[in-house]
C-alpha cells in the first residue's frame, strides 16, 4: 500500500471548494480521505465527498468537493491510499 498527501489548502468559512487530481493509472484503487489540520474541538469541521471521472482509457480524474461547516477558516489536507 502507498500513502501521501496530494494537496493541501485553507477554506474560508462556511465556502466549499473543489479541488481535482489527475491522471492516476486506472487500475489503482485510490481511497481519500480529507483531514482539517487546524485544532477545533467540539463539532466536525469539515464535510467531503469524491467525484471520478475515466479522463482517458488508461487515467483517472478525482475530484475532492470540501465544505467547511464553521464560521472561520479551515486547513486541510487531502490524503490517498492506493489499495491496488
Amino acid at each position: 500500500m502507498s500513502v501521501g498527501v496530494q494537496f493541501t489548502g485553507t477554506l474560508a468559512a462556511n465556502a466549499t471548494q473543489k479541488w481535482f487530481t489527475f491522471n492516476w493509472p486506472q487500475q489503482w484503487h485510490v481511497e481519500w480521505n480529507v483531514v482539517p489540520t487546524s485544532p477545533s474541538p467540539g463539532a466536525p469541521q469539515i464535510e467531503w465527498n469524491v467525484e471520478v471521472e475515466r479522463a482517458s482509457a488508461t487515467a483517472v480524474t478525482y475530484w475532492i468537493n470540501i465544505h467547511n461547516l464553521t464560521a472561520i477558516p479551515v486547513n486541510i489536507e487531502a490524503r490517498y491510499a492506493v489499495m491496488s
